[in-house]
């Protein structure tokens, strides 16, 4: 009796261990992360367009214009820079004012998180879409199943297909 006590335990010990190792799951893959190439890092970069060119921009700080008009100058024109930190240095010493720099570095920073930002958008879209074009592709290969009337592939979709087979009466209690 005892020998009986003692596998019922572990019979229960072993169910209770089998089902949770069977509630377990693996992901299928691991998530994948798409690197950008350089072609692409060359394409999102902002690219410079000195509309206003570095030398007029040296020229109106020399000339003592205020820096709040250098830096409307450079909004007007839409003036990109992709500044080195010795060029940056280099127009310090010739006399442009740190706020004219700050700008143009700024909005350089500026420019490349919105090239990144409508990427990842882009990106995101396309992801979306193609989530959206599986799932239909799966809707049409699913059957449809209505507890009434059992599977069906039939150009109802969504709706019970008629049928008065002798399955009908077994299924409405007939």
């Amino acid at each position: 009796m005892n020998g009986l006590i003692f596998l019922a335990k572990h019979a229960v010990w072993l169910a209770a261990v089998i089902l949770v190792v069977g509630c377990a799951s693996i992901p299928d893959q691991p998530p994948q992360i798409q690197r950008i190439s350089p072609e692409e890092l060359e394409r999102i970069m902002p690219k410079q367009v000195p509309n206003l060119s570095l030398d007029e921009i040296v020229q109106l700080s020399q000339a003592k214009v205020p820096a709040e008009q250098i830096i409307q100058k450079i909004k007007e024109s839409q003036s990109q820079y992709a500044l080195t930190p010795s060029q940056v240095l280099e127009m310090g010493q010739k006399g442009v004012d740190a706020k004219v720099l700050d700008y143009i570095q700024a909005s350089h920073e500026q420019a490349i998180r919105d090239g990144f930002a409508e990427e990842l958008n882009k990106r995101e879209q396309m992801k979306l879409q193609e989530q959206q074009k599986l799932k239909r592709e799966y809707q049409l290969r699913k059957p449809y199943y209505d507890p009434w009337w059992g599977y069906s592939r039939s150009p109802y979709w969504g709706y019970p297909r008629p049928y008065y087979g002798p399955g009908m009466f077994y299924r409405f209690g007939f």
